[in-house]
C-alpha cells in the first residue's frame, strides 16, 4: 500500500481529487442529507473531475489507503471504466482496507452486467460464510439484487432463500442487530447508482 504523506505522486492525487471539501467523507450515505444547492455542485464536480483523472491517477489511487480506493471507485463507476472491473472484484474479494468496499460495490452494480454479478456473488459466497466477520456483506447483496433487476436475473436468489447463506449470515454468532431486509440494501444501492448516472451528465471530455 503506497502512503500520500510519504509518496510525493500520490500525495499531488490525492491533494487534487479526494481532500478538497472532504469529497471522500461525502461519498455514499452522506450524498442523502446534502442540501439542493450542495448536491447540484457536488454532481457537477463528480463528473467533471471523473473525466478529467487519468488511468494512470486512478491506479495511483486504488494503491492507497481506504480514502484514496474510495473515491476511486466513485470516480471508474461515473466514468464507466469498466478496465478496473477485475482489479476492483480481486480488491473488494480482499478487504485490505475497511470503508471502500461499499464503493466497490456500488461501482459494479452501475457497470451491471453477468461479470459483475459474478463478482459480487464470488464474494457473497465467500464471506457469508463468516458469520464473525461484519464487512460489506449487505452492500454486496444489495448490489447484486440491482444487478438481477436490471438484468432480469436471480444470481442473488440462492443466498437470500431459507437456508441459505444470508440467513445464515445474520443469524450466525456473534449476534447482529438488523433491521433491514435485502430488499431495503437493494433501493440503498439502487439510489447511489442513480447518483452516479447524475453525475455521468456532467463527463466532459473525450468519451468512454
Amino acid at each position: 500500500m503506497r502512503h500520500a504523506h510519504e509518496d510525493p505522486e500520490l500525495h499531488a492525487v490525492v491533494r487534487r481529487f479526494v481532500t478538497p471539501g472532504r469529497r471522500y467523507l461525502k461519498l455514499g450515505g452522506p450524498l442523502a442529507r446534502m442540501t439542493e444547492p450542495e448536491r447540484d455542485t457536488f454532481v457537477r464536480e463528480l463528473g467533471e473531475d471523473a473525466a478529467a483523472i487519468t488511468p494512470r491517477e486512478l491506479t495511483l489511487l486504488l494503491e492507497g489507503g481506504w480514502r484514496e480506493r474510495k473515491t476511486a471507485a466513485w470516480f471508474i463507476a461515473v466514468a464507466r471504466r469498466r478496465e478496473f472491473r477485475g482489479l476492483l472484484g480481486e480488491m473488494l474479494l480482499a478487504s485490505e482496507v475497511g470503508y471502500a468496499g461499499t464503493a466497490y460495490c456500488v461501482t459494479l452494480a452501475t457497470f451491471a452486467t453477468t461479470a459483475d454479478a459474478d463478482l459480487l456473488a464470488a464474494y457473497l459466497d465467500h464471506y457469508l460464510r463468516r458469520p464473525d466477520l461484519y464487512y460489506d456483506q449487505p452492500a454486496a447483496l444489495g448490489a447484486l439484487l440491482h444487478v438481477d433487476e436490471r438484468l432480469g436475473t436471480e444470481q442473488a436468489a440462492r443466498f437470500t432463500a431459507p437456508g441459505g447463506l444470508w440467513p445464515q449470515w445474520i443469524d450466525g454468532p456473534p449476534h447482529k442487530e438488523h433491521h433491514t431486509t435485502p430488499g431495503n440494501y437493494r433501493g440503498a444501492v439502487g439510489e447511489l447508482c442513480a447518483f452516479v448516472d447524475e453525475s455521468a451528465q456532467y463527463l466532459t471530455g473525450e468519451e468512454r
